[in-house]
């Protein structure tokens, strides 16, 4: 199962101070806009999602369909079969996607709660 771009997502209390932060660790902004509480950092290909006042927990993410550099790829597992996939392995995966295709989001939760979201784009 080809799970696409991968990124974790943290909830941060001062998103200039986290932003600060990473790049100190020399990672570059990316993405995001600071109005609106959010920004996707790089270090190589390492991807990292700041976010202010948008979730409680931290947060790993997956995007199907996407490169490490936000790509399209041309192979790729569509979202609806992973879900698909996950659901016949005995993982809740939530509200079944009901589009035949496009963007569409699932969220599991692994054995120590720790939410990993599934999230297409294309």
């Amino acid at each position: 199962m080809n799970l696409g771009c991968f990124s974790l997502s943290l909830t941060v209390k001062d998103l200039q101070k986290s932003k600060e932060f990473y790049e100190a660790l020399g990672f570059t902004i990316f993405h995001g806009d600071e109005n609106q509480g959010w920004l996707i950092l790089k270090n190589g290909s390492c991807n990292l999602g700041l976010f202010q006042g948008m979730f409680e927990k931290n947060i790993l993410t997956f995007n199907p369909g996407w490169t490490q550099d936000a790509q399209n790829m041309e192979d790729y597992d569509d979202i609806r079969a992973i879900q698909k996939a996950l659901i016949a392995k005995g993982i809740d995966a939530g509200k079944i996607i009901e589009s035949e295709s496009g963007p569409a989001s699932c969220s599991i939760e692994d054995p120590d709660g720790n939410q990993i979201l599934l999230d297409q784009h294309r």
